[in-house]
């Protein structure tokens, strides 16, 4: 009888390899314990802020940015490259104001008396950030086109 490799074994039982499965099984001791330190306090609001959050994702900003990006491609044209320019910086300043909503439309009650700041310039700093991604992704576009353009002036 021919003796297997235990990489070998666990790989063919499993799919992966061992770092794999060990990786994937502290991810989920380190999500188990914060789901525990999470539903520790108020276990009813938390279960009502997921359940909401998902219904929220899925019923409103799903179909909200899978229009935009729709009406994006539309316009110009299905040029991955093109319309990347576009989604990363959308996506990464939609990140920022999904994370800091509440700071950004001044709704943080419990804010200014904890930290002694004042939620006043979040908007300001959000639109600035916004406005540089789309700046730097501008610029990295027109860069990527000017060496275009020499590399075709250098090959004709």
């Amino acid at each position: 009888m021919k003796r297997m490799n235990p990489r070998a074994v666990v790989a063919r039982w499993y799919g992966e390899g061992p770092l794999h499965l060990l990786l994937l099984g502290a991810t989920f001791a380190l999500a188990g314990y914060a789901g525990v330190r999470l539903l520790a306090g108020e276990t009813f609001a938390v279960a009502v802020w997921f359940i909401g959050s998902a219904f929220l994702h899925d019923l409103v900003l799903l179909p909200l940015y899978a229009s935009a990006d729709l009406v994006v491609r539309r316009s110009m044209g299905h040029r991955p490259g093109l319309v990347n320019h576009v989604r990363v910086p959308a996506f990464l300043s939609g990140l920022l104001l999904l994370m800091w909503f509440p700071l950004i439309t001044r709704h943080a009650v419990r804010y200014e008396p904890y930290s002694g700041l004042s939620p006043d310039p979040f908007l300001g700093n959000w639109l600035l950030i916004t406005a540089v991604l789309f700046a730097g992704s501008a610029l990295l576009l027109a860069g990527r086109a000017v060496r275009r353009w020499r590399g075709a002036g250098k090959g004709g």
